[in-house]
């Protein structure tokens, strides 16, 4: 699905939504919280929901007396705002479409039919969220999401790294003796981008190696001794070079016992040594993903 079908889908569950009756409601409304969570739309709905606090919003917004139709929700200002309040809404509603019909016959109080509350709901709320959500997405995807144009340049390697600043420059050191071109995040010329930005910016490589050094500590609620683990925004972008270029571009390089993210288990991974066993391992990785590797030079640097 592309970004437009995506928008298309929301648009159409919208349109569903307002031609709905008592009886059929509840199909559009669950629709439309799915369009939602479509790939190319989850990453905008989520950030945006999450900045926000429903029930806080809701006690905050002047609950009515005794007349029905006198409560008013006290709608913020900022757009982000109102967009993550709409998608909140919406969720809700689609997990409890009770819930739902209730919430319209309180705040959007149309007569004394149910459905007249959903009704009003939809035109005064949902049908111009549809509009500004559209909006608000086509001007973030550039920067949100990584362009298909991008080409693969097969002399850069990006290497994601931690804090452990010493295994990072001997991985740099290794793959500029190959003739290739590192390119760490921080090194690269920002130009007023945002870090996602940067990276999107940055990621037209053919390989990513990943270091896993033990620079933070960690451990389930349930366990009691802390474990180490990589920095969090490693294991970001770990999750981010995998779906960009695909398990097999993508070299994750253990050091020491780090504990490995629970959705990376059973994927190969090369574990980091002094001996520099882990650099004859690497160069095959990269010579099987289309790199052209002097396996001599490999051989002479270890």
């Amino acid at each position: 699905m592309t970004l437009k079908s995506a928008l298309a889908e929301l648009n159409n569950a919208i349109l569903d939504l307002q031609q709905a009756d008592y009886n059929t409601y509840e199909r559009p409304l669950k629709k439309l919280a799915g369009a939602l969570k479509a790939d190319e739309l989850r990453a905008t709905s989520e950030a945006l929901s999450t900045k926000i606090d429903f029930d806080a919003f809701l006690s905050e917004s002047d609950q009515g007396g005794s007349m029905m139709g006198s409560a008013s929700l006290r709608w913020p200002d900022d757009k982000e705002q109102e967009l993550g309040l709409t998608i909140a809404l919406i969720e809700r509603g689609a997990a409890d479409p009770n819930w739902f019909m209730n919430f319209g016959h309180h705040w959007f109080y149309n007569g004394n039919k149910l459905i007249s509350g959903i009704q009003k709901m939809t035109k005064s709320v949902i049908v111009p969220f549809g509009r500004d959500f559209k909006t608000y997405v086509e001007h973030s995807a550039p920067a949100m999401q990584a362009p298909s144009s991008i080409s693969v340049d097969l002399n850069k390697v990006f290497v994601v790294h931690g804090r452990d600043n010493g295994t990072k420059e001997t991985v740099a050191r290794f793959l500029e003796q190959q003739g290739l071109q590192p390119v760490i995040l921080h090194e690269q010329p920002s130009k007023g981008m945002t870090i996602p930005e940067k990276l999107i910016a940055n990621s037209d490589v053919g390989f990513a190696v990943v270091l896993l050094t033990p620079d933070d500590v960690g451990r389930a609620r349930t366990d009691t001794e802390e474990k180490p683990r990589a920095r969090q925004n490693v294991l970001l972008e770990l999750g981010y070079f995998v779906g960009r270029l695909g398990r097999q571009k993508v070299c994750a390089l253990l050091k020491d016992s780090v504990e490995l993210p629970s959705d990376y288990v059973g994927v190969v991974y090369l574990s980091w040594d002094d001996a520099g066993a882990w650099k004859m391992e690497l160069a095959k990785e990269m010579h099987a993903a289309g790199y052209d590797i002097d396996f001599n030079r490999v051989i002479k640097g270890r």
